[in-house]
């Protein structure tokens, strides 16, 4: 896959998708935890798996089996990730997935990706993530890291009170679409809940919303 190619941003939704992936070191490891925090079906296959690995199969958190990658297997899955460092069974699941129409990715290896996986920060349902095309993974964990602090658990409380006052609008039939939602974030209501006033920013949102009509 060309490396230069303009990507088109998704958030998949992985809840019970089987997802296989190929390797067992530290770094499969850290493509595992990703897509359990999507609730992913994750089948690890590995000759040698890190402890971590085997915990998480004691747990019944993922289904390990300790063995080569066999031929054509990833075409039972839906999504693979493959993470050996082993150009020769990298390329060859990448093969495979191609050959399936399963959609792959490829540890520090974006020309065999047919989706690359951007540095992110999650605080609940909200997710940001820092992206470069495959070009520079350490400028997008460079990001991630400077962005960390800034975006810290307020902005989960800042979601929580926005989700909310936007259920009470939908229930009673107003539009959602209203331009009190920016005065309302440009406001400072961030600055409230960093302080401990939810109370008075959820005040100020509902100001807002209600200082032009409907």
């Amino acid at each position: 896959m060309p490396v230069d190619e303009p990507l088109y941003p998704i958030n998949l939704r992985l809840h019970g998708v089987r997802c296989l992936v190929v390797g067992g070191g530290p770094v499969a490891l850290g493509k595992v935890r990703g897509l359990l925090e999507g609730d992913a079906d994750v089948t690890v296959v590995a000759p040698e798996a890190v402890d971590e690995l085997g915990r998480l199969e004691a747990e019944g958190r993922i289904a390990l089996r300790r063995r080569p990658y066999e031929p054509g297997e990833v075409t039972g899955y839906r999504l693979a990730v493959t993470a050996t460092g082993d150009p020769a069974v990298d390329g060859a699941v990448f093969e495979d997935a191609e050959a399936a129409g399963v959609w792959i990715n490829a540890a520090d290896d974006p020309a065999h990706c047919s989706f690359t996986v951007p540095a992110r920060i999650r605080r609940g349902p909200l997710l940001v993530t820092f992206a470069t095309g495959g070009q520079s993974p350490a400028l997008a964990a460079w990001l991630r890291e400077h962005f960390e602090e800034e975006i810290g658990p307020e902005y989960e409380q800042l979601l929580g009170l926005l989700a909310e006052a936007r259920a009470e609008r939908v229930a009673r039939g107003a539009p959602t679409e209203h331009p009190g939602w920016k005065q309302a974030l440009d406001s400072g209501m961030l600055e409230m809940i960093r302080k401990g006033n939810l109370a008075e920013a959820k005040e100020r949102l509902e100001a807002c919303l209600s200082s032009s009509s409907d």
